[in-house]
C-alpha cells in the first residue's frame, strides 16, 4: 500500500494503516485529527450540558487555532496624565487617560480622541478640594507626508469607498418598482396613537378608507380595520387610551384630465366602548383627509356623536347600552349617495365628545418627480456653464430692453399727427442749461 493512500486514511481512522516504518502524517492529517466523527446512535443532549458546551468562556490558543477564529492582534498604548494636586502626585485616583492609540496587524493606527486640528481643546474636570478644569490638545508631530505617498493614500481611499459603494448598490439593486406613467403612488404608514376625553372606558376604534374617483388599490389591500380594546388611564384632566395600532395603505391615482384637481382619500372612523356586560356604545365619529404633502404628520381629530331626544335615550344608553348610530359612516362628511347641491342637516342633534390622535408617514412616488428632478439638474448645469457670463449678459439684456422701448416710442410718435407732436413737445419740461 502506498504512503499517500495511508495518509488519506489516517485522519479518518486516526491510526497507522500503511506498511511503512517511517510514516509521517501530512498537514491535512494533523489539522483533521481533532475532528469528531458523527455518530449515528447519538443520544439527545440534555439542555444543561448543551448550554455549557455552546460557549467557551476561556478559549486557549490551540482552541482558537483549531476553530479558525479570525482574531487580528491589536497593540494598545495609553497616554496618561497625573492631574492630582501638588503633594499628592502618583495616586491612582488622579490618573486620567488622555489618549488611546491602537495598532492592529494590518498597520492601521487608531487614535482616540482624534487630533485636535481646528477643533477646540479637550477638557477634563477634576473633582476634589478645588474643582479644576484641564485643557489639552493632541497634535500630529510626525514628519509631513510626501506628495507621492499622500496621492497613493488618497487613491487607496477612493478605491475603498468605490468598493463600498458598489457593495451597497449590490445590496439595494437598481431595479426599483416604478408606477406607470401618469400615475401617483401614495404609501401611508399610519398609527392610531391614542383616544382621549371620552365618557366610558375600554375603547376601540373602527376605521375604513374611502377612495374617490380615479383612485384604486390592489385586490389584497385592506382598507378597513379594528383596533384592540384598550383601557384608559388618567393623564391630567383626561382619560387617555393608548392604542399604538399600526396600519399600512397603498393607493394609486391615475390622472385622466389635466385640468381636474384630484380628490384626496378620506379616512372615516368611529370610537366605541365596551363594558363588562358586553354592552357597546358609540362614543364618537370623525373623519380625516389624508395629507397631500409627504412626510410625518401628527393629527388630532375631534369627534361627535348623535344624541337622542329626551332623558330616556341617555338612560337607555347608561343601563342597556346602545345609542343612536349612523347607518352610513360617510354621513360624517358628505354621503357617497348624495347627488344634490345642498345638504341640510337641520334637526340632527349631536354633541362634541373626545378626540383621536393619528401619526401618518406619507410617501409619494411618480415618474413626474423624476422628470422634474432631471429637468432641474439640466437647468442647473446650464446656469453653471453660463455663470461666468452672468454679469455681462445682464448688461446686454438691459441695453436690449432699452433699445426695444426706444423703437416702440419712435413708432408711436411717427403714427401721431404733426400738430399734436409739436404741442406735446412744447409741453414737455425743457432741460436746464448749465
Amino acid at each position: 500500500m502506498s504512503s499517500s493512500a495511508g495518509s488519506c486514511l489516517v485522519f479518518q481512522l486516526c491510526q497507522k494503516v500503511s506498511d511503512l516504518d517511517h510514516e509521517e502524517p501530512s498537514y491535512l492529517v494533523e489539522r483533521m485529527a481533532n475532528v469528531r466523527r458523527r455518530r449515528q446512535d447519538r443520544r439527545p443532549v440534555e439542555a444543561s450540558s448543551l448550554k455549557s458546551k455552546i460557549i467557551t468562556w476561556e478559549p486557549s490558543e490551540e482552541f482558537i487555532k483549531n476553530n479558525h477564529v479570525i482574531n487580528t492582534p491589536v497593540q494598545t498604548m495609553y497616554i496618561m496624565g497625573d492631574l492630582g494636586p501638588y503633594g499628592k502626585l502618583g495616586q491612582r485616583e488622579y490618573e486620567n487617560v488622555l489618549c488611546t492609540i491602537k495598532v492592529d496587524g494590518n498597520g492601521v493606527i487608531t487614535v482616540k480622541p482624534d487630533f485636535t486640528g481646528t477643533k477646540g481643546a479637550y477638557r477634563i474636570e477634576v473633582d476634589g478640594e478645588k474643582r479644576e478644569v484641564w485643557e489639552y490638545t493632541i497634535e500630529n508631530a510626525s514628519a509631513h507626508v510626501q506628495p507621492e505617498e499622500e496621492e497613493r493614500e488618497q487613491r487607496v481611499f477612493r478605491e475603498l469607498y468605490g468598493r463600498h459603494r458598489d457593495y451597497l448598490n449590490g445590496l439595494v439593486g437598481s431595479d426599483f418598482e416604478m408606477p406607470l406613467p401618469g400615475t401617483l403612488r401614495l404609501f401611508v404608514n399610519g398609527e392610531i396613537v391614542s383616544a382621549q376625553g371620552y365618557e366610558y372606558d375600554n375603547l376601540y376604534v373602527h376605521f375604513f378608507l374611502e377612495l374617490p374617483d380615479q383612485w384604486s388599490s390592489s385586490l389584497f389591500q385592506q382598507l378597513s380595520g379594528v383596533t384592540q380594546t384598550c383601557a384608559t388611564k388618567a393623564v391630567g384632566w383626561d382619560n387617555v387610551a393608548y392604542f399604538c395600532y399600526p396600519f399600512t395603505v397603498e393607493m394609486f391615482y391615475t390622472q385622466e384630465d389635466e385640468d381636474s384637481l384630484p380628490q384626496w382619500p378620506v379616512l372615516y372612523f368611529e370610537v366605541l366602548s365596551l363594558d363588562f356586560w358586553q354592552r357597546y356604545r358609540v362614543e364618537g365619529y370623525g373623519s380625516l383627509v389624508l395629507p397631500t404633502s409627504p412626510g410625518v404628520h401628527m393629527l388630532t381629530i375631534p369627534t361627535w356623536r348623535p344624541v337622542g331626544l329626551g332623558p330616556v335615550a341617555e338612560m337607555r344608553r347608561f343601563f342597556i347600552g346602545g345609542s343612536p348610530e349612523l347607518e352610513d359612516l360617510t354621513y360624517i362628511r358628505i354621503p357617497s349617495t348624495f347627488k344634490g347641491k345642498r345638504l341640510s342637516r337641520f334637526g340632527f342633534r349631536t354633541e362634541t365628545t373626545g378626540s383621536v390622535t393619528f401619526r401618518l408617514c406619507c410617501l409619494q412616488q411618480s415618474r413626474a418627480f423624476l422628470e422634474n428632478s432631471a429637468l432641474r439638474q439640466r437647468m442647473q448645469s446650464v446656469l453653471d456653464r453660463l455663470g461666468g457670463f452672468s454679469q455681462q449678459s445682464s448688461v446686454y439684456n438691459v441695453l436690449e430692453a432699452f433699445q426695444r422701448a426706444r423703437r416702440r416710442m419712435q413708432e408711436a410718435r411717427e403714427s401721431l399727427p404733426q400738430d399734436l407732436i409739436s404741442t406735446s413737445a412744447s409741453a414737455l419740461p425743457q432741460p436746464l442749461e448749465p
